[in-house]
């Protein structure tokens, strides 16, 4: 949840730090800090609030910013309530030791409670600062340097964290460990960078660490980059990643939002996630990941799709789409209650598990239960190198790009692209529909892009149709079949960025209950595609209609049914039934985009929430 970034070498360790955090910030953003140190003095800043605010406090409180070593931190709240003193960076009751952390210490009670019996003392909150005295208490009992003193103390706590500390009585060193929670070293020219991702580092190296779950690094100034073990202590030999990401991805160009950038990034996003793959012209699906193990999707017992937030929604398309075209049936279960029910899961399963971090902690969970039990498991990540794209037994990625904004939407679009190549992949090889359709699909797939490009013509109506809602304070989204998941999808981007109470339902559901709250206070918003149950879904609209409901269509250019009903009709591109909701979600997308502006909201950075959720 928290972003760590940290910097050793020549350089003025500051504004990479603070650079650093600012594209950081979409992983936390109640609260940051940073600590310099310049071979003296140890400069410490943290404040409740945005980077900007740590900024101007920085630079109106502190003499000099000057220091090669410092680490920093924006902050997601778990332990203690969002303020200065539970900020990070932590320091040991010596004042020597300075630690940043992302994660939970689950027993961080017990060991407070035990440091407390030595004589620590604590001001903030959180498990943080009792690790930090924890380590400071080994190196006090046991006489043994920082980093072997990290890997005693991480020994005893139980939970998820990635750390930086570092010891300013030995200020040419750094030492990291991962645990649940991601970590990358940037390896430069005399000079190491530490973040929770590439993004702070990429201008100034494209090599990269990734630490594996429960290993530790010491970063040395002069030494280079030591990892190992943190439970056996033995050594690593470190893997160095030649990045693919460049600094204008991770820039807003001319967007004034991130999200709103990557809404239309989506027609490219979607030809990347394609590209190499889909060759409709030959009819083939090329995917290493389903060629090298395809007995194991064919014989399989059934698929079983584990996510959450927006990836589950996706996942829930994959559900209508393989039983479908390719008649496998699919199970989509909540990454976070899939490990708590005791699950039945059998060695002829398939557990397909899509994340767009490849961090998320609770399908990383679901993906450790499902090996456990010999289950096959298949990630679809966006991020080369997480930790669930490690963690799978195969996989694919999505190739979207990196995504800043919290609201994911060229994720949902990239997941569906991906688990669509894949149903019809195995369709093909089970005979489950024949050579026309296959073809058909395939010819269609390639169009996706255009048509959504077509689709994000239409921003200045949907602007309208937001400005004309944006003061509601609840709001329906229905659909049916493909389209029921958009309509989840659609009520979530809603509540995410703009706050306004939303919900999705089946269209055909709406008479078991919501029906009772349409008045014509009630803005609904119907997919109404003609495709599929469009008879049904009009018949919905011409219910809420006979109870003074507002209605949003989205419907088939040139639809005049819905028309002649709703009060305002937003027109998306014709398509194959299985692939609409790759064309039907992007207004839904602006709709929540504009209403979330227009009230003033933070569209990138909504409250309470963070991208890369890596703690249970």
């Amino acid at each position: 949840m928290c972003g760590i970034v940290g910097y050793i070498g020549h350089r003025e360790a500051y504004p990479i730090v603070l650079k650093g955090l600012q594209r950081l910030e979409y992983r936390g953003y109640d609260s940051a800090g940073i600590a310099l140190y310049d071979d003296k003095n140890l400069k410490v800043s943290k404040t409740k609030g945005k980077v900007a605010d740590l900024k101007a406090k920085m630079e109106s409180e502190l003499d000099s910013t000057s220091g090669t070593l410092g680490i920093g931190h924006t902050r997601w709240a778990t332990h203690g309530v969002p303020n200065d003193v539970n900020s990070h960076p932590h320091l040991s009751n010596s004042g020597d030791l300075v630690i940043i952390h992302n994660g939970i210490i689950e027993n961080y009670e017990s060991l407070k409670k035990e440091l407390t019996k030595r004589g620590y003392k604590f001001e903030s909150d959180t498990d943080t600062e009792v690790l930090v005295n924890l380590i400071e208490d080994v190196i006090a009992k046991e006489g043994v340097k920082l980093g072997k003193a990290v890997q005693i103390a991480l020994n005893q706590t139980v939970g998820a964290y990635a750390i930086a500390v570092f010891d300013k009585k030995k200020p040419n060193e750094i030492v990291v460990a991962r645990l649940g929670s991601p970590l990358a070293i940037g390896v430069g020219k005399d000079e190491y960078f530490i973040a929770s991702d590439a993004s702070p580092f990429i201008e100034f190296t494209n090599n990269a660490i990734y630490l594996e779950d429960g290993e530790m690094a010491v970063v040395r100034r002069d030494k280079g980059v030591k990892v190992r073990k943190i439970h056996d202590d033995s050594l690593v030999d470190p893997y160095i990643q030649e990045l693919q990401l460049n600094l204008e991805q991770i820039e807003k160009n001319n967007f004034d939002h991130f999200m709103l950038k990557e809404i239309y990034e989506q027609p490219n996003a979607i030809k990347d996630t394609y590209r190499g793959r889909l060759h409709a012209e030959e009819g083939i699906i090329r995917m290493a990941g389903i060629d090298d193990n395809l007995e194991r999707f064919l014989n399989a017992r059934r698929i079983i799709i584990v996510a959450c937030g927006t990836s589950w929604h996706a996942g829930l398309v994959a559900e209508y789409i393989f039983e479908d075209l390719a008649r496998i049936p699919v199970e989509v279960e909540y990454a976070s209650e899939f490990r708590y029910r005791n699950p039945i899961i059998n060695s002829d399963d398939v557990v397909i598990a899509i994340s767009q971090s490849g961090e998320t902690a609770d399908t990383m969970a679901a993906i450790k239960l499902a090996k456990e039990k010999g289950a096959f498991v298949f990630g679809v990540c966006n991020v080369v190198g997480s930790s669930i794209s490690r963690e799978t037994n195969a996989g694919a990625y999505t190739h979207a790009g990196p995504e800043i904004g919290v609201a994911s939407t060229k994720a949902f679009t990239t997941q569906i692209t991906v688990l669509t190549l894949i149903a019809l992949k195995l369709a093909k090889a089970k005979g489950s529909m024949s050579n026309t359709d296959f073809h058909m699909h395939l010819q269609e797939l390639e169009t996706i892009p255009q048509k959504i490009e077509i689709a994000l013509q239409g921003n200045d109506h949907i602007k309208e149709v937001a400005f004309k809602y944006k003061d509601a304070r609840n709001c329906l989204y229905l659909g049916r079949g493909f389209n029921f998941p958009v309509a989840l999808e659609g009520a979530l981007k809603l509540k995410e960025i703009s706050y306004i109470h939303a919900e999705g339902y089946p269209a055909a559901e709406m008479k078991h209950g919501p029906i009772a709250l349409i008045d014509e206070e009630m803005p609904v918003v119907v997919i109404a595609t003609r495709k599929g149950h469009y008879e049904k879904v009009v018949s919905n609209i011409q219910e809420i209609k006979s109870r003074q409901g507002k209605i949003i269509g989205i419907v088939t250019e040139g639809d005049t049914s819905v028309r002649d009903l709703a009060d305002y009709v937003i027109e998306v591109p014709d398509t194959i039934e299985s692939l609409t909701p790759l064309i039907t979600t992007i207004p839904l997308q602006l709709l929540s985009y504009h209403i979330a502006v227009m009230l003033g909201k933070n569209v990138d950075q909504p409250r309470n929430l963070a991208k890369s959720v890596t703690v249970e």
